[in-house]
């Protein structure tokens, strides 16, 4: 993996009228990062920066070593975002042709692109789901689709922007399960679940698009809570 996934200097992000991110300054090296804060305080800007899904207006970035700016396309290549609906992910008709779908890109060929996608379609549980319609899918199992989607391509970084806001306890668990486990990728998950924040290696608090603290899960949940205490 590489190394400084996130190194953020004076960044800056305004989208339209807003300044969603301000002078934030962040270098971080924890494989599994969790991103804590109100709404609106800039959390799923920042995702969409470390995503290269957004460009900042200030500053400079690095994500993964990449500039976001220059270095776009690649940065994407190397990436993969889980959102919390995954009706917004899942675009082919049956659940193994949505898998396939994500490894387009990469022009594999044919033999190594159902490999790929058996094994992924296994490792999510979803093998007898394989000729299943998408779009009739549970929800735990759509989230489960998006993740397959996701995983299938092998990326260096997987952003998670509310992963399980829509799910049940049971698949919330499952889902965040495999978000955590360590497959070789890094992990920045944004989410509203103290909990599951708590099992990450670091966090980060936002408010007011900027970063209030960083460092380990409980320290900065301790502050997250007291500040909604005030």
């Amino acid at each position: 993996m590489t190394s400084r996934a996130l190194l953020l200097d004076g960044v800056g992000v305004r989208l339209g009228e807003v300044d969603a991110l301000r002078d934030v300054d962040l270098d971080l090296d924890a494989r599994t990062v969790a991103v804590v804060g109100e709404n609106g305080s800039g959390k799923s800007t920042f995702a969409r920066l470390a995503a290269g899904l957004v460009t900042p207006t200030a500053g400079t970035a690095r994500i993964l070593g990449l500039d976001p700016v220059r270095q776009a396309a690649e940065l994407r290549r190397r990436v993969a975002v889980v959102f919390s609906n995954p009706d917004a992910q899942i675009v082919m008709p049956t659940v193994a042709e949505d898998v396939a779908f994500s490894l387009r890109p990469d022009r594999l060929g044919r033999e190594e692109t159902r490999r790929r996608v058996e094994e992924t379609l296994a490792r999510f549980g979803l093998s007898e789901l394989r000729e299943r319609s998408s779009h009739e899918l549970s929800g735990g199992q759509k989230q489960l689709l998006a993740l397959a989607g996701a995983f299938v391509r092998r990326p260096e970084l997987v952003i998670a922007d509310e992963p399980t806001t829509y799910l049940d306890a049971r698949n919330a668990r499952l889902v965040a399960d495999h978000l955590l486990a360590d497959t070789g990728h890094r992990l920045v998950l944004v989410t509203h679940d103290l909990a599951l924040a708590a099992r990450c290696d670091a966090a980060v608090l936002f408010a007011r698009g900027r970063v209030e603290a960083v460092g380990r899960p409980a320290d900065v949940i301790a502050e997250y809570e007291s500040a909604l205490a005030c």
